[in-house]
């Protein structure tokens, strides 16, 4: 049996809290709504009046906690974890924050002896629930190694990303993605409802095209990230394409700003010679303008 700490136990921290003493372990739970610590102990975990009783004898210290704030109050205010963890107690941020607010925590803790995994969720409660949440995890591979037994009774997939710190930019990318593309498939929907199309019919086209599809399923496994960026569709057309949506959905007066910022990406594309490339040469381009060396055959 493993000892726990388990700070946070909201929607998220306390499904996953439960799933750990399902398993078997001993989990000390804190959180600051009374309603969730009496779930807690419902679900058979052991409630704690603060964060250091939290982390007082236990081999892992697990935070849960809406932002990065709440995360460096927990450790290092009055009452913290780290006025009572002993050296060598794995720490484990779940939460999603600014990676370089994670970069600072994982310094400070330096100072207590304290090793950190950042590894931030990648599904949603439902399948923290379930015990099948996917894991983000930046660490030493050791510290990762160790905690995993735990991160296996809470999710079915812990990928390690990389090193300390690289949880946290995995999920800040993740995110950054998948929330832009949201609010792009909204602006297609609502473009297609606006000049009459069937949205079930619609919907049909999109799933088998890269539109629905992705370009990380589809075009840039086959071109650019292949280091090829010889035309399978052009730059030059796939712009003149966008600005015939871009003129439509202003003609219904939608106003796409996703769409409108594409078209600036476009822009500065063709304005590095690049039309004629295949257009997920717009990944080289944006490249070259983070001033970043771009792999031959992108150029």
């Amino acid at each position: 049996m493993t000892k726990i700490g388990f700070i946070g136990l909201g929607t998220m921290g306390g499904a996953m809290a439960a799933n750990i003493v399902r398993g078997g372990h001993s989990v000390k739970g804190y959180d600051h709504s009374e309603s969730t610590l009496i779930q807690h102990e419902k679900n058979g975990g052991i409630r704690v009046q603060n964060s250091a009783e939290a982390a007082k004898d236990v081999e892992i210290v697990f935070t849960m906690l809406p932002d990065s704030q709440h995360v460096e109050s927990s450790l290092f205010d009055l009452n913290g974890a780290v006025t009572l963890m002993k050296e060598g107690t794995i720490f484990v941020d779940m939460s999603t924050i600014h990676p370089f607010k994670t970069d600072q925590i994982r310094e400070k803790l330096k100072e207590y002896k304290i090793p950190m995994i950042d590894a931030p969720i990648g599904r949603t409660s439902v399948e923290a629930v379930a015990g099948k949440s996917l894991f983000m995890a930046g660490g030493e591979r050791k510290d990762i190694e160790a905690v995993r037994p735990i991160f296996e009774l809470m999710g079915d997939t812990i990928i390690d990303c990389g090193g300390p710190g690289t949880g946290s930019r995995m999920k800040i990318v993740n995110n950054y993605m998948t929330t832009s593309l949201n609010v792009l498939t909204a602006e297609t929907l609502t473009l297609a409802r606006s000049i009459g199309l069937d949205q079930e019919t619609c919907l049909g086209v999109l799933k088998g095209t890269p539109a629905g599809r992705g370009h990380l399923a589809t075009t840039y496994p086959a071109k650019v990230l292949k280091n090829d960026i010889s035309p399978a569709f052009m730059i030059d057309l796939a712009y003149k394409d966008l600005n015939i949506g871009l003129d439509l959905a202003s003609e219904v007066k939608i106003f796409s700003r996703v769409g409108a910022a594409a078209k600036e990406a476009y822009s500065l594309a063709r304005n590095q010679g690049r039309g004629a490339q295949d257009w997920t040469a717009i990944f080289s381009s944006l490249q070259v303008s983070a001033g970043l060396d771009v792999p031959d055959g992108q150029e």
